[in-house]
Order: C-alpha cells, then sequence, then structure tokens
C-alpha cells in the first residue's frame, strides 16, 4: 500500500523525467552528423579565460562520438536535467499536501513511511539515470556510430550516485517545510551554486560534477571511487538527518 501510495504521487514526475531524458538523449545522438560537419568552422573562434578553454576542450573531443557523448550528455543534458528530475522525485510526499494527516495515522513507524518514500523515489531515479544513458548505444548504429553499453552503465551509475545527494537534499527539506516549493528551490540553488562555483574556481575536473558525469573513466578508465564515495557518504547523512527530523517533529 505504501509503496503504491508514494508511487501515485511521483508518478507523473517520473514519467516526464523518463519522457525528456529519453528525447534528450535521442536528439543528442541524431544531432551528431551536423555538430561534426559545423565543428570546423567553429574551430577559428577564439574566446579567452576559462569559458573559452570549455568551448575548445568540448570541440575538440566532440569531434569522435565518444568524447561528443560524454561532453554535451554526460557533462551537460543528462546532468542538468538528470539534476532537475532528482531533485523533483525527492520534493514533498510526507509532511506536504492535504494526506500529510492520513499518511502519518497508518499503522507504521515514521522511519518506516520515510524508508518507503526514499525507495520509491530512489528506483525512480535509477531508472532516470540508466534508461537514457543505454538509449545511447541502441541508437548509434542508426548513424553510422557505435557507443559501449559497458560506458553507458557507468556514466550513467556516476549521474545515479551522485544525483543522489540533490535526492536527499530534497527530502530532509521536505520533512523540515511544509510546503513543496521551498524544499524544490532551496535544493535547486544549491545545485545551481555548487555549478557555478566549480565553474569559476576551475574546478571542472575534481568537483561534484565532474564526478557525475564520469569525468576520470572517460580520460583514464578508471572509476571515481573516492568521488562516488563521497557522495554515497553524503546521501546516507543527509537521509539520516531527514530520518531524525520527521521521527522528532510534532504534527
Amino acid at each position: 500500500m505504501l509503496w503504491f501510495k508514494f508511487w501515485l504521487d511521483t508518478r507523473w514526475r517520473f514519467l516526464i523525467g523518463l519522457t525528456v531524458l529519453m528525447c534528450s538523449a535521442a536528439a543528442m545522438v541524431f544531432t551528431y552528423p551536423s555538430v561534426r560537419e559545423l565543428l570546423p568552422l567553429a574551430a577559428p573562434i577564439d574566446v579567452g579565460g576559462e569559458l573559452g578553454r570549455r568551448i575548445r576542450e568540448a570541440m575538440e573531443v566532440s569531434r569522435e562520438y565518444r568524447g561528443y557523448v560524454w561532453s554535451q550528455g554526460f557533462g551537460e543534458n543528462l546532468a542538468q536535467l538528470g539534476t532537475l528530475f532528482a531533485v523533483l522525485l525527492g520534493t514533498g510526499g510526507l509532511v506536504s499536501g492535504g494526506a500529510t494527516l492520513f499518511t502519518l495515522s497508518l499503522p507504521v513507524s515514521r522511519r518506516r513511511l520515510l524508508g518507503t518514500r526514499v525507495g520509491a523515489g530512489l528506483g525512480e531515479w535509477l531508472v532516470l539515470a540508466l534508461v537514457p544513458s543505454l538509449l545511447i548505444p541502441l541508437l548509434a548504429p542508426a548513424i553510422g556510430e557505435s557507443y559501449s553499453v559497458v560506458a553507458a552503465l557507468v556514466h550513467g551509475l556516476c549521474l545515479f550516485v551522485v544525483g543522489t545527494v540533490f535526492f536527499s537534499l530534497a527530502i530532509l527539506l521536505s520533512t523540515v517545510f511544509g510546503d513543496v516549493w521551498r524544499p524544490l528551490l532551496i535544493t535547486l540553488s544549491v545545485a545551481v551554486g555548487i555549478a557555478g562555483l566549480e565553474a569559476f574556481a576551475d574546478l571542472s575536473r575534481f568537483g561534484v560534477y565532474s564526478v557525475m558525469s564520469g569525468d576520470t573513466y572517460f580520460r583514464t578508465g578508471a572509476l571515481p571511487w573516492a568521488g562516488l564515495f563521497v557522495s554515497a557518504a553524503a546521501s546516507a547523512a543527509l537521509l539520516y538527518a531527514a530520518s531524525a527530523t520527521i521521527a522528532n517533529r510534532d504534527f
């Protein structure tokens, strides 16, 4: 019953997210031939500073399909959209909305309620992270290219593990605030702030979004174990804090 309730609460966010992410992945694949033709025309463009370095690097790696997928897909589109939908899946569901008193009156503990809510959301988020990623190697032959299923899984799992941090922060804030907007806006502000800090401080290869994109795996073939471990630990800490908050809150 609980699983079904939380599925009903989040099903439209999940289905819309899956549709948007799959369309984004498909569009990225089918635009590659056009991008490849335009790259020689963009080569003379010279922009200074960190922005210029990023543009030049993106152009260079995009000369190969594997680099294009990593740069535009896992480094940009899927990472940004994935973070958005991870936050949406983590927002609300326990102390917000008209069904709060009914939910809390059920003959189960608050920790179990939270655990079921988290489990349902993480299951949906795992599907959102992996299915669009696996669509890339599936569609690649349609444009005369190939992409490793293993690489798609690795990048998808990196997206999932790091995105879970933002999901968990949204869960925590949803146990603090009684509306859906503040958890959503605060978590998205944190995500945007981290992205801006990494860009201005030139942490693009060592920051949160570097781990999310699987930068180390793309460049060296090695998984970013340290970053993944820190992300998993941060998610666990946030969910523990959410559990303590919901257990001690008065309604």
